[in-house]
Parts: structure tokens; C-alpha cells; sequence
């Protein structure tokens, strides 16, 4: 029996339709795939950073996403990055919590082919490259100096970090105590660094803790985001703006205010959103199998000399929080 035009239609478009599918497929595997994982999803820094990945995802027409963990719990980051390694991304992109927890997921990921690159992450092992916008040291430093010019009389101070397991955070600190302790004698550190500073109520409440148990407290540098926040509110409450200094990298548009009303001295950030802009360019690049290499000119870090034994670009993208700077900075949406 012949076939009907309606048959012959029918075989016609669904042969077009079957061809569409196939060609979405094969469109869909050659689309590089990366996944960012971060310390914590929902806090300002991170949102920033997001905004960054999409926006060059969407440039460089790449399918890229970012994944913010709850809280900043290394096992909620490892299962992040399972989850990523089963679903088969060409690029995992991790912006770490704890180091030592990380390196057999990382290698895992690595051993299935999936290039890695990490941020404040320097002494990772297990990455293709780790990128900085500011040199450890550096950053460190600046904080420091900044301090000693804020605090001129003698007594205590207080340094927070993000966690005592986040390697970058505890290199700031490094530094950053370091000179002072070589520089400011007259200063005494209180404890050896309190891990909480990607926590507002944490940070609120060590700081309350720390202004009842110290008289001659004069100040607080906190690395982490939440840090700086959360001490300046404890604070504030206690009317010690102009007596306590509370220091350290922030949001600009959480802290804006504090600055303002000179609770928030200041200090120093790169920009998050170029960060999660780095992660798509770096990761689009390895995914293609470019090679990085020194002199060369990567978008949103520069001309690079990169530690090829250490797999480490690291460049000075700093950018200082004060009140002339903050409302600008906060205007741009970080």
C-alpha cells in the first residue's frame, strides 16, 4: 500500500525534528561545561561573583554556574564538586575552605579529566592553576600598615579569619601579624586568630566577648567578608566607634554605611565579579587546551608571569575601601 502525502508529511518533519535534536546534542557536548563552587553561596561577595560568571558565561557562550554551599562546611564543598564530577563538566572552578579536605576530590576530579583552577587557594596541590588578585603578602601588608596608621596608641588587637582550615585568609593573617609584630611592639595580639569571619553573628559576638574581656582592646583586622561586618556591629552597640578600629575586606555596599559613620575604617578588596570572570576565561581557555604562558594578556588579570612549578598567576588588582571609595565601589553592585 502507497504512502499518503499526510504519511510522507509526517515522515518529513519528524526527520527534521530527529536531525534538530541531534544537532541540539551535539551543539549541547561541545558547549564548555563549568561548575564554581564556592565557600558559601547567599552573602554579597559570592553574589558578586556570580553576577561575574554569568555575565562572561553568557559573552564567551559557555554554560557556566556558580554552587554556594550553606554553610561554609569543607564536606558540603567536596559533595559540590562529586556532584560536578558526575555530572562530567570540562572545568570545576573551587574557591576553597579547607585545603586538606579538598585534595583527594580535586585529584579525583583531575583523574577523570577535568581541568581544575582554584582562587585563594594558592597552596592547593591538586589544580591546574590557582589565580590571585592580590599577592598574599601583599594583601596581608596593606592591612597592617593601614592598622598601624589607624591605631596610635598601644594595647591590644584581635585578627579574624574566614576559618582556620581557609589557606589563603590564614596567609593574610601571616602577614599581616607578622609586621606588626616587627613594626608596632606596643601592639599584643589576643589569642592567635579566631575562625569566623564568613559568619556575621559569629563575628558580632567574639567581638562583644573580646571589648568585656579586654579594656585596651584597640582594634580588629578580619579577613573574610563577614568579618568586618559583624565586628563593626558589635561595635557599634558598644559605642567604641573612634575607639575601636574594625579593618579588613567587606562588600562594599554591606559596609558602606559603617564607613560612613567611621565604625568601618576601611582596607582593601579586589573586585569578586572580575574574579568569577577570571574562572570562565581561565577555565575556556584549559578547556580548549590553550596554553598559559608568561607575557601573556588574560582579561581581567593582565599581562601574566605565572609560577608555572607552583601553577600560580597571582597579580596586584587591589582596591581600597574608604569614604571616598566605598559608594562608588557599591554602586557597581558589590
Amino acid at each position: 500500500m502507497g504512502l499518503t502525502k499526510r504519511d510522507l508529511l509526517a515522515t518529513a518533519i519528524g526527520g527534521l525534528t530527529a536531525a534538530a535534536l541531534m544537532g541540539s546534542a551535539a551543539f549541547a557536548q561541545e558547549t564548555t561545561q563549568i561548575g564554581v563552587v564556592v565557600k558559601i553561596g547567599g552573602i554579597p561577595w559570592f553574589n558578586a561573583m556570580e553576577e561575574g560568571i554569568e555575565r562572561k558565561a553568557e559573552e564567551l557562550g559557555v554554560d557556566a554556574q556558580m554552587i554556594g554551599p550553606v554553610s561554609a562546611d569543607p564536606a558540603l564543598q567536596v559533595q559540590a564538586i562529586e556532584d560536578l564530577i558526575a555530572k562530567g563538566v570540562d572545568v570545576i572552578g573551587i574557591v576553597p575552605n579547607d585545603q586538606a579536605a579538598l585534595e583527594p576530590v580535586l585529584k579525583k576530579a583531575m583523574d577523570a579529566g577535568i581541568k581544575v583552577i582554584a582562587h585563594e587557594g594558592p597552596g592547593l596541590t591538586n589544580v591546574d592553576w590557582d589565580f590571585e588578585l592580590a599577592s598574599a603578602q601583599g594583601f596581608g601588608e596593606a592591612h597592617a600598615k593601614l592598622f598601624s596608621e589607624t591605631v596610635t596608641e598601644p594595647g591590644k588587637y584581635a585578627v579574624f579569619v574566614g576559618s582556620l582550615t581557609v589557606p589563603l585568609h590564614n596567609a593574610w593573617a601571616d602577614a599581616a601579624i607578622e609586621w606588626l609584630t616587627a613594626n608596632r611592639t606596643d601592639l599584643e595580639l589576643v589569642g592567635e586568630r579566631y575562625g569566623i569571619a564568613e559568619n556575621v553573628d559569629d563575628s558580632r559576638a567574639t567581638t562583644l566577648d573580646l571589648i568585656a574581656a579586654n579594656p585596651d582592646l584597640r582594634g580588629i583586622l578580619a579577613f573574610g567578608s563577614q568579618g568586618p561586618i559583624g565586628a563593626g556591629r558589635a561595635v557599634e552597640e558598644r559605642r567604641k566607634d573612634g575607639e575601636i578600629a574594625v579593618l579588613g575586606p567587606f562588600s562594599p555596599g554591606q559596609g558602606r554605611k559603617m564607613v560612613h559613620s567611621d565604625v568601618l575604617t576601611g582596607g582593601y578588596m579586589w573586585n569578586p565579579a572580575q574574579a568569577g570572570e577570571v574562572f570562565v576565561t581561565l577555565g575556556k581557555m584549559l578547556a580548549e587546551g590553550q596554553a598559559i604562558e608568561a607575557g601573556q594578556e588574560i582579561p581581567g588579570v593582565g599581562v601574566i608571569e605565572p609560577d608555572v612549578e607552583g601553577r600560580d598567576i597571582i597579580t596586584d588588582n587591589l582596591l581600597e575601601l574608604n569614604k571616598e571609595t566605598v559608594d562608588g565601589l557599591a554602586d557597581l553592585g558589590l
